[in-house]
């Protein structure tokens, strides 16, 4: 079985998505009914911008989810996921690819959900780290016990966890788990503690529009972030797309229930090799690859 994921922030770099314009009609056709959705030129930024201006919120989460979703329409009657999953914004992705979201509409909520995590983390100054080398209980028991908002909130791979929160609570964190024996606990430059209980007033805005939005039956089933398992029903599908921005992304978890559900190979649809070398972290000879039209 064929299992097709698609990354998250992070993945971007100038000149993304150039090749497959240029190769496609479809690619020229989504491109530019991109830049009428957003009501600027991304396609411009994606294929010329500077590093900077690919990290500008606005631009980075939509970059990525088209990289991702134009490849995938790209790859025309070869693409037959049997069943698929994305990294933090990349499961807005996964569900434009399984056909439960339309293009546009996946697109649309991109947007909002970039400039709804915008705005929450210029309410509250907060951060992320990444935890290697600890056992995820003992993360998650020392950030239980530090006075202040930090939690798990990425699950990568074994022994690499970031942890998410309030700029005091997660230095406090990154101290005590380096005493407890991480090999290494690292601020990471991002805007502020997504996937945790920060990201609350950015949850409710996406809530109300993922609500109003028609979520398809898929042609496969998506394995999303909150629960690590296999989900076909579109009502709980929004109720999880929902809970995404608030809870962790268990991915360790999900690699290893696609892989125990009979996945025999993992197919990277958009920019980079990030989610390719998790799965190698799970298990080495599994057979990884980037999709090529």
């Amino acid at each position: 079985m064929k299992a097709y994921v698609c990354p998250g922030q992070g993945a971007q770099f100038s000149g993304m998505g150039k090749d497959l314009y240029e190769a496609s009609d479809i690619a020229k056709e989504l491109f530019h009914k991109a830049n009428d959705i957003l009501g600027f030129n991304i396609q411009q930024i994606m294929f010329e911008g500077s590093d900077e201006e690919l990290k500008q919120t606005k631009v980075t989460q939509p970059a990525i989810f088209l990289h991702s979703t134009i490849l995938a329409a790209c790859l025309g009657d070869t693409f037959k996921p049997d069943m698929v999953a994305g990294h933090s914004l990349g499961e807005i992705s996964a569900l434009v690819a399984n056909k439960t979201l339309s293009f546009e509409d996946g697109l649309r909520l991109v947007s909002k959900r970039a400039l709804a995590m915008q705005a929450a983390c210029e309410a509250v100054p907060s951060t992320m780290a990444a935890i290697l080398g600890l056992d995820d209980a003992i993360v998650e028991e020392i950030c239980a016990s530090i006075d202040g908002v930090v939690v798990a909130a990425n699950y990568n791979c074994p022994g690499q966890l970031v942890i998410s929160g309030a700029i005091p609570a997660v230095e406090e964190a990154c101290a005590k788990l380096t005493e407890a024996g991480a090999k290494r606990a690292m601020i990471l430059q991002v805007g502020g503690a997504f996937h945790s209980p920060l990201m609350e007033p950015a949850r409710e805005e996406l809530a109300a529009a993922i609500q109003s939005t028609t979520f398809n039956t898929p042609i496969c089933p998506v394995y999303q972030n909150t629960t690590a398992s296999a989900v076909t029903n579109p009502d709980d599908i929004k109720k999880n797309l929902i809970d995404q921005l608030t809870a962790p992304v268990k991915w360790t978890q999900t690699m290893n229930q696609m892989i125990a559900d009979g996945a025999s190979e993992v197919v990277e649809v958009g920019p980079g090799k990030v989610l390719q070398g998790l799965f190698k972290k799970v298990d080495r000879a599994f057979p990884t690859s980037s999709a090529e039209i």
